[in-house]
């Protein structure tokens, strides 16, 4: 009998405590109207730069396994050395794939690309092809690690590789992944920042009443947690409006991105947003409910006792 009364009064101060929470933000409706507006700005330019973090990442991925270096072998190396030449490479690390191309392999795809005038040019020219390896990378920073190790390999003449090009790529890639940790960071402090003065408005409307809170009894934790509730409230109603935003903005961009030439060409993809939707929408509360803690907490420390 007594454990039910216990379960009972804790049911009922939970309950009053989510139900004021909620009173708190129908009853400031124009603060709490501001807060959503700012926030779903602020968490649309996270979603916006946390996907295209994402899709950096997996554009990257596709390079990686796309772009290779191609090693050309002497052409008096027998079969024995060639694979001999294979396992040596198959050891570096960094190596993901190897592909062997023989020199008639690369006349007939020299035929494939000339089309009709293929006879004219390649006719007899079986001799000027090499045999060689494909090497794709596990990660293009090790581009010229790799490249390093395969030229000194014994039956190698020459290797091509737009290392240049691959740094570059390397360079403006890890700028961006940067460029997009810092607005992370400074979009949640703004949120933060948002969320404390839109609480701080509704402690300091109420200041009288907390002070009778305090004067019969009432515990910290009591008087906070009506706060904290609003401050989720607000956190998380806005994640889930700016994840149904998100998705219309980034569907209609990301197919424009996807029919230009340069994706065309290089045979790129990018996320859909089903795709990202589950850790979107996960990232989206916990990140609303963590801001909306934060900010609840550190308004409420000039009117209690921390």
């Amino acid at each position: 009998m007594i454990k039910r009364v216990v379960i009972t009064v804790r049911y009922n101060i939970f309950s009053y405590l989510v139900g004021e929470g909620f009173r708190n933000v129908l009853k400031n409706k124009k603060s709490t109207s501001a807060a959503l507006t700012i926030m779903c700005m602020a968490m649309f330019v996270f979603g916006i730069f946390f996907i295209l973090g994402e899709n950096i990442n997996y554009v990257m991925e596709q390079v990686e396994s796309a772009q290779g270096m191609q090693v050309f072998l002497y052409k008096d190396t027998t079969d024995t050395e060639i694979e001999e030449v294979k396992s040596k490479i198959r050891e570096i690390e960094g190596v993901n794939t190897i592909e062997f191309v023989s020199n008639i392999d690369a006349l007939n795809e020299t035929k494939e690309n000339l089309g009709e005038y293929a006879e004219v040019y390649t006719d007899g020219l079986e001799d000027y092809f090499q045999d060689s390896f494909i090497v794709t990378l596990t990660d293009l920073e090790l581009n010229e690690q790799v490249y390093g190790q395969i030229k000194d390999i014994e039956h190698v003449e020459d290797i091509t590789s737009a290392n240049e090009t691959i740094a570059k790529l390397v360079n403006l890639t890890n700028g961006i992944r940067i460029a997009t940790f810092v607005i992370l960071v400074i979009l949640v402090i703004i949120s933060i920042f948002i969320i404390t003065n839109t609480i701080k408005l509704t402690v300091h409307a109420r200041r009288k009443e907390i002070s009778i809170m305090k004067y019969v009894g009432a515990t910290n934790s009591f008087i906070r947690w009506p706060f904290i509730v609003e401050g989720i409230i607000i956190g998380v109603v806005s994640s889930i409006i700016t994840v149904f935003i998100v998705g219309l903005v980034y569907n209609l961009v990301a197919n424009g991105i996807l029919q230009s030439d340069v994706f065309k060409a290089m045979d790129l993809k990018l996320y859909t947003f089903a795709d990202m939707f589950q850790l979107l929408i996960i990232t989206y509360i916990v990140l609303g409910a963590g801001i909306g803690i934060c900010g609840s907490s550190i308004s409420m420390r000039k009117y209690l006792e921390v």
